[in-house]
């Protein structure tokens, strides 16, 4: 059996209905680093009139996202039309957004760990970058 480390998915909302490619350095960064994998990525508009479109990753051409399409592994297809569409209704119109699958290669060893060791994750809590911010600023 594969040995996977933990998976999420991560919908980023930008205003405006082109998506200008700003966070593919940074995602093509930790995926040739080796700390995550991008198992699925899609990008979703909505436009003034609320009509929700896909987006391939050859549609978009900018640079960034190119270069960010070469250094992926095989991408699978786990977000379904119906989920990207419901993404998409979510979003204010006039809005864009990128789901993103994300496999946390990083903690694959701790995830089996965790499995031969029968532990159970109990609480996976993400904490807003602004709150650690806060919390870090306060030690000051």
């Amino acid at each position: 059996m594969t040995q996977f480390g933990p998976v999420e998915v991560l919908v980023v909302a930008f205003p405006g209905s082109n998506f200008s490619g700003g966070i593919a350095p940074a995602l093509r960064n930790v995926v040739e680093n080796g700390s995550v994998n991008i198992i699925d990525l899609a990008f979703i508009t909505k436009d003034n009139d609320e009509t929700v479109t896909m987006v391939e990753l050859d549609e978009i051409g900018d640079e960034s996202v190119v270069a960010l399409d070469e250094a992926l592994e095989e991408v699978f297809d786990l977000l379904n039309d119906e989920d990207l569409l419901a993404i998409g209704e979510g979003l204010p119109p006039g809005s864009s957004a990128a789901a993103i699958v994300i496999e946390h290669k990083w903690a694959r060893e701790l995830a089996g760990a965790v499995a031969d060791s029968d532990g159970q994750v109990v609480l996976n809590e993400r904490i807003p970058r602004d709150v650690v911010q806060a919390a870090f600023d306060a030690l000051d």
